[in-house]
């Protein structure tokens, strides 16, 4: 009975902000669905902008026009809400850490959160304008390019989770280093396998192109070398803590 009596706060705890997390995504999604049609129109400009003066935007299916945007709203509220639903994951565990797990764990939330968000913007601001360019540039001539709205919002979003996802390199690479899953030199060491293994990322997260592979891969490698920078500068070398002790 005293596990029990121990236990069931916990769980009064855990609907208490699993209610919250529903609450806020109520708030968030309601507006953004009202204004589901703008939404989307501010993600079409990288197409609208590449595609030719008699390119168009099309809608194959009769509800298609209703589901894209929908499915845009839901999305953005997610992604939107990460800070909050982290912080109640956060506000959650944080009773039951250490001190020095909160230390780490903390910046490491709040580092990821925003990489995720940096690999976002660099998809949208960066890759998506050259991808579609180079797209719409190698049309044969006397095709009129009209992109289905569906295929173009599974394209953006796929892309936006890919480099959000793999902006998290730098994280990864710092935490299997914290932990002592790996060394700075054993990783400087596969390096040749990392540059192999980055490029088959951008091959699987991607869609089906070169230029958007090559946007993806290039990024990760970068994003795998600060993170070796980083763990060197935060995380002692072994011999050194050896002498300190």
């Amino acid at each position: 009975m005293n596990g029990v009596d121990q236990f069931l706060p916990h769980l009064i705890e855990l609907r208490t902000r699993l209610i919250r997390c529903l609450l806020a995504y109520l708030i968030v999604v309601i507006p953004l669905i009202i204004f589901s049609s703008e939404l989307f129109s501010l993600i079409a400009r990288p197409i609208l902008s590449s595609l030719p003066s008699n390119g168009l935007l099309i809608a194959t299916q009769v509800v298609t026009p209703f589901t894209a945007p929908i499915k845009l709203a839901l999305f953005t509220t997610t992604i939107f809400l990460i800070p909050f639903f982290l912080y109640q994951i956060w506000s959650f565990v944080k009773p039951g850490l250490y001190p020095n797990e909160k230390r780490t764990i903390l910046p490491v939330l709040l580092l990821s959160t925003c990489l995720f968000y940096i690999g976002m913007a660099f998809s949208h601001f960066v890759v998506c304008p050259l991808a579609l360019n180079f797209f719409m540039q190698i049309a044969p001539k006397g095709v009129t390019v009209m992109t289905d709205i569906t295929h173009y919002l599974d394209f953006i979003l796929v892309l936006y989770f890919a480099f959000g996802v793999s902006f998290q390199v730098p994280i990864i690479t710092f935490m299997l280093i914290r932990v002592g899953i790996t060394s700075v030199e054993s990783l400087k060491k596969q390096r040749p396998y990392i540059i192999v293994g980055a490029f088959v990322i951008g091959m699987l997260l991607t869609p089906p192109d070169v230029i958007s592979q090559c946007l993806l891969a290039i990024p990760l490698l970068g994003l795998f070398e600060s993170g070796l920078l980083m763990s060197k500068w935060l995380i002692p070398a072994p011999n050194s803590l050896v002498k300190d002790s």
